[in-house]
């Protein structure tokens, strides 16, 4: 197997120094604040879909100042204060289909799977962000936290537990929260902002110890960051800043709910030391799946250990 990182034994011990800020704390707190004083303003269009008993319909509602925040939204039909799970996609990507949440939505959840703002699916962000960026989204309004991309998608992330629990086919008492990659930093970052989410399930995920990827990666996203700061070197320390506010790294230990996690020991887009170093952290009941010769993937074996903690951290099963 190739190494490209620590070996194993020294991943399970790592637990490198935090970045974080005195007023990471403030920062968040004021944020959330702000957030939860802006009305929603939720919308949902049913939709016609080929599948008896189901409820489907895109939903619509608004996220961090101005933007207006896309998704599906699934239920049995008559379905009244179900277990809900709400998914968070992949960098660049989207929601997906309807059909990629078909198997959750026929056992008894409800599903809330968002768009992240103006990516590639339906949410749009009209944000004006200061300064220049390079192609994507990872260094837009990267030199202060108070105007980075980031702090409006994990806004947006956090107001769709807002959203769910509006609904009568939600119970709020059982959310959980999902993603692959981007999406499994999304996951880990709505699980430290809110203690809402009941369990967490995120797979190889990004945003995490963002100054040891760019050690290691010279693939995008991660890229994007360091394309920026050759372009901008006196801004160096400007973007490292602002990147400590929204690393999982430093907001790990404020997770409470239990933890599935997925690593690959050859991913190149989210290195292995990366994953543990926010996984380290975690103090909650928590299972790294590991994956020896798994790449930057959703691994088709993982599926039935998702099922297993679902059934038992949502539905109280066994």
């Amino acid at each position: 197997m190739p190494q490209i990182d620590l070996p194993l034994a020294q991943l399970r011990e790592y637990r490198p120094a935090l970045t974080a800020q005195s007023d990471l704390a403030e920062f968040w707190g004021r944020t959330l604040a702000e957030a939860k004083t802006l009305p929603l303003d939720v919308s949902l269009e049913p939709i016609d879909y080929p599948v008896d008993g189901l409820g489907v319909a895109r939903i619509l509602y608004d996220g961090w100042r101005g933007a207006r925040i896309g998704g599906w939204f699934l239920a049995r039909a008559g379905a009244r204060s179900q277990p809900t799970l709400i998914f968070y996609h992949g960098y660049s990507g989207s929601k997906g289909q309807v059909y990629d949440y078909l198997g959750w939505a026929l056992q008894g959840y409800t599903v809330l799977a968002v768009d992240v703002r103006g990516q590639s699916g339906e949410s749009s962000d009209g944000t004006v962000y200061p300064g220049g960026h390079v192609t994507g989204w990872m260094t837009q309004g990267i030199t202060a936290p108070e105007d980075y991309y980031y702090r409006g998608v994990y806004v947006d992330c956090v107001r769709a537990l807002d959203v769910a629990v509006t609904r009568p086919e939600v119970d709020a008492a059982r959310l959980g929260v999902a993603g692959v990659s981007q999406g499994g930093g999304l996951t880990l970052a709505v699980a430290a902002l809110d203690p809402r989410p009941k369990l967490a399930m995120p797979e190889v995920p990004f945003l995490c110890q963002f100054p040891r990827a760019l050690e290691l990666t010279n693939q995008n996203p991660y890229q994007e960051i360091a394309l920026y700061c050759n372009r901008y070197p006196d801004r160096h320390d400007a973007v490292f800043r602002t990147l400590s506010y929204f690393d999982n790294l430093n907001l790990a230990d404020r997770i409470t709910c239990p933890v599935l996690m997925t690593v690959g020991l050859q991913d190149l887009i989210c290195p292995p030391s990366t994953v543990y170093a926010a996984y380290n952290r975690i103090q909650s009941p928590k299972e790294l799946r590991v994956y020896p010769f798994g790449a930057h993937e959703a691994f088709p074996t993982h599926h039935e250990h998702k099922l297993r903690w679902a059934r038992r951290y949502l539905l109280g099963k066994v």
